[in-house]
């Protein structure tokens, strides 16, 4: 009886627990969890060094970071100086020669770097004192000797000159200029001309000025005790001397006057970067700083945001588009929207990209899309705590940016607390769709006609013109007359006398060569031989291992693919027999249907431009005759791609010239294959074609 009555009883009890709760609906999230931040010890030394200690036991390791807060500095006319000084800071010390000092950093598996205006260490915390010892000496007495600093200038000068034709450092360098102007500090660029007015002086002496404690933040985070680094910090860092920067004043930038596209034409292209930009006021302190925050992440921080989603996902026009709005205590900053983009949608992608900025402004978010970001910036949150380095990060901009004391304490319930309706304020105040700079950066001859119709909210956009230095210029001029009677098979004649004349190709019955690029750290290596009886074997591998093996003999041929072989069709040995020639430019004199198309830039080179096939476009110098670049047309998943083989570095190989360097791109992935050894008429077998 007993047993029956607690069974109903237990029954009753669920049955009410049950119908008091209604499990369709979530349940309501409750209160935003409090946050307990400890906060870092700290003290100042009298040069002005504030010092941040976090004492963290869990691993015997230390981190060490000096940060010096300085405003902005204007390089002028030796833009450069503060890359050189970053770059020599860390080569030893007035006591310890370079070797030396870094052979004792590696032999204590230790690491020691700096900044123009930073500088970061880290060891095992029993390595910590001699650590600290080492880097305060080399931030205090810095070697700055005659030879670092022509090697430095050396490096700096090479590595401008790889981006003289790099189109998002192109790009990069014209949304700074055009945002705020070249003489301002963040809009100001370096220079091979500005590079060479910078002195070993000159560097000792922006050293001096800038690199100094008064501003500076020493931040030691890991096992250590606070008493202990107090006494070694003291004793390191005393003799730096007192030293306050100088401060500087720069004209506001502002927004355009009307919104405008700002082209600047780069002709090795192959895609477009596009970035709707505009100048905002925006401080850590502001009220509506997390809003702007969420705005932008509901608009474009990341794969759920509403230009990924549309750009990408809808419309295929791209990998991926994101929007950043930046924060800044000294100087106005940008928000900025951006995606690259294939050239037959560069047009199509500014009216996009304006329309969702648009859009977030005029028209409320969801509350699923305000409730997901709320989610994602408390989960960041949440996980960021387990790092030690975040208490003293959360401290240092407590102290940098003048934000009240429970700043993080208070976070989440700020962030919960956030309304659809400051969302649309944000977005409002800080994203300008009326006065909106567009700076698209691609090649003219392919994406200038529709950007001149580009039109938006009723009214046309107007297209300026900027060159690579981003100074204003006229519309580029793509109609260069072709010369009176030149014809697509003089070009491609011209071609051939030029690596080496038709007879001399045409004795060739092979030939073998091996290439190396770099992808994400790893090697890619390419075989490709090629006979004068349709054969072609092509492998691209991996760390020995093959990616894809394309091979044809006569009238068969296989393609492999991650261990997976597939034959190949009719249609497809013919298309590819027509490129296993070893200069395919014999056939193309044959087959005759080749048409002349104009001439074009392609790099700084003006070439003529043939088109092979619909699907197939060559360009040829027009001065030297050698062929400069193949741009081919893929379906990729159901999108057009376009697959882009620049050709540089020819080499004479048995009387014939030959590019040793195949940069090929298509979409974002670019790869530059450095050609190792060719052969003429060695090196291939028949059994390379089984």
């Amino acid at each position: 009886m007993k047993k029956t009555l607690l069974f109903t009883i237990l029954s009753l009890f669920l049955t009410m627990s049950y119908a008091q709760i209604d499990r369709t609906q979530p349940p309501k999230p409750g209160p935003a969890p409090k946050i307990n931040l400890d906060e870092p010890n700290t003290f100042e030394l009298n040069n002005g060094l504030k010092v941040m200690v976090v004492e963290n036991k869990k691993l015997p390791r230390v981190r060490i970071q000096l940060e010096l807060d300085n405003p902005p500095v204007l390089e002028g006319e030796k833009a450069g100086v503060s890359s050189l000084m970053s770059s020599m800071l860390g080569n030893g010390s007035q006591s310890i020669p370079k070797d030396d000092f870094n052979e004792e950093v590696d032999f204590l598996g230790a690491n020691i770097s700096f900044g123009a205006s930073s500088g970061s260490a880290s060891s095992l915390s029993k390595y910590f004192p001699r650590i600290l010892e080492m880097m305060a000496d080399a931030a205090i007495n810095p070697n700055f000797t005659a030879e670092e600093f022509e090697k430095e200038k050396a490096k700096l000068l090479t590595g401008l000159k790889t981006e003289e034709n790099d189109v998002s450092a192109i790009s990069y360098r014209a949304q700074l200029a055009l945002a705020y102007g070249k003489g301002h500090p963040y809009g100001e660029y370096t220079t091979e001309e500005t590079v060479n007015n910078v002195s070993l002086a000159d560097v000792e002496q922006y050293y001096r000025k800038n690199f100094v404690p008064a501003n500076a933040y020493l931040v030691v985070i890991g096992d250590v005790a606070f008493d202990n680094v107090k006494e070694l910090v003291t004793k390191a860092f005393t003799p730096w001397t007192r030293a306050v920067p100088p401060t500087y004043s720069y004209t506001n930038p502002s927004d355009a006057q009307y919104t405008q596209i700002n082209f600047i034409d780069t002709p090795n292209a192959v895609q477009s970067e596009v970035i709707v930009q505009n100048i905002v006021n925006l401080k850590m302190n502001d009220n509506d700083y997390l809003s702007a925050l969420v705005a932008n992440q509901i608009l474009g921080g990341g794969g759920e945001g509403r230009l990924f989603l549309n750009l990408r996902e809808d419309k295929g026009y791209t990998y991926g588009s994101y929007s950043s709005i930046r924060d800044d205590k000294y100087e106005p900053v940008r928000f900025s929207a951006e995606a690259q983009v294939r050239n037959q949608v560069t047009d199509s992608s500014v009216v996009e990209i304006l329309k969702e900025i648009d859009r977030i402004k005029n028209e409320p978010v969801s509350a699923e899309e305000l409730k997901n970001t709320k989610a994602k910036y408390t989960g960041r949150f949440v996980m960021a705590l387990e790092q030690p380095e975040t208490v003293a990060n959360y401290a240092l901009n407590i102290e940098k940016e003048g934000l009240p004391k429970d700043f993080y304490k208070t976070y989440l319930e700020r962030i919960n607390a956030i309304t659809i309706e400051d969302v649309q304020n944000a977005a409002q105040k800080y994203f300008n769709t009326d006065n909106a700079r567009v700076v698209v950066t691609g090649k003219g001859s392919d994406v200038i006609e529709n950007l001149e119709k580009v039109s938006f909210n009723g009214k046309k956009v107007p297209v300026l013109y900027y060159d690579k230095n981003v100074n204003k210029t006229e519309r580029p001029d793509y109609n260069a007359a072709v010369p009176k009677g030149m014809t697509a098979e003089n070009v491609i004649e011209k071609y051939l006398e030029a690596i080496g004349g038709k007879d001399k190709l045409e004795a060739v019955e092979s030939y073998a060569m091996v290439a190396e690029a770099e992808m994400q750290g790893m090697k890619l290596e390419l075989e490709m031989k090629k006979t004068s009886k349709n054969q072609f074997m092509q492998d691209v591998r991996m760390m020995g291992n093959s990616m894809q093996k394309q091979v044809i003999d006569g009238d068969r041929g296989y393609m492999m693919a991650q261990g997976q072989r597939k034959d190949l069709t009719e249609e497809e040995i013919k298309a590819l027999k027509e490129e296993s020639a070893a200069f395919p430019e014999l056939n193309y004199l044959v087959a005759g249907n080749i048409t002349l198309e104009g001439i074009e830039a392609v790099g700084d080179k003006k070439a003529y431009k043939l088109k092979i096939t619909d699907e197939k476009t060559v360009f040829y110098d027009v001065e030297s005759g050698l062929k400069l670049q193949e741009v081919q047309v893929q379906e990729v998943q159901g999108q057009t791609m376009q697959q882009n083989m620049r050709l540089s570095d020819y080499k004479d190989v048995s009387g014939i010239l030959f590019p040793f360097k195949l940069s090929q791109t298509m979409g974002p992935q670019k790869f530059d294959f450095i050609v190792k050894e060719i052969k003429v008429n060695d090196g291939v077998t028949p059994a390379d074609f089984e």
